[in-house]
């Protein structure tokens, strides 16, 4: 396997995981206001593959255990006697935050891969000439 094609693994393996990071987020905000909904995390871990080529990949996805907010409001069909129901325990600017990170990471494995790309198709063109 040439160092090309492993660079082109390795940015490969960077973009699935960043992908899939930005779709725990997503999925985190669009649970905002879901009574009793957990933030869901996602940790990441380096593997290597048969063929020697590291990559990363996802370690696990965990429930954040943060109790939810709790919310007075008496006529709501989850509230307890006392008019409280527990909230989600998602917060928007820490999942922005966590979005531009995942969006930086992406673009950064984007960039590798492209130059890799690159490296490669010009280097095809050096053997013709």
């Amino acid at each position: 396997m040439s160092a090309f094609s492993k660079a082109l693994g390795v940015s490969a393996s960077g973009l699935k995981a960043q992908a899939y990071r930005l779709q725990i987020v997503s999925e985190n905000v669009a649970n905002t206001d879901t009574p009793g909904y957990r933030r869901k995390t996602i940790t990441f871990k380096s593997e290597v593959e048969r063929s020697g080529l590291p990559k990363v990949a996802v370690d696990a996805v965990k429930l954040d255990r943060r109790e939810g907010e709790r919310i007075f409001e008496p006529g709501h069909p989850l509230a307890d006697k006392d008019g409280h129901y527990i909230g989600s325990n998602v917060d928007l600017v820490i999942e922005i935050a966590d979005a531009r990170e995942a969006q930086r990471s992406y673009e950064a494995n984007l960039k590798m891969f492209d130059q890799s790309r690159q490296m490669s198709s010009g280097l095809m063109d050096l053997l013709r000439k």
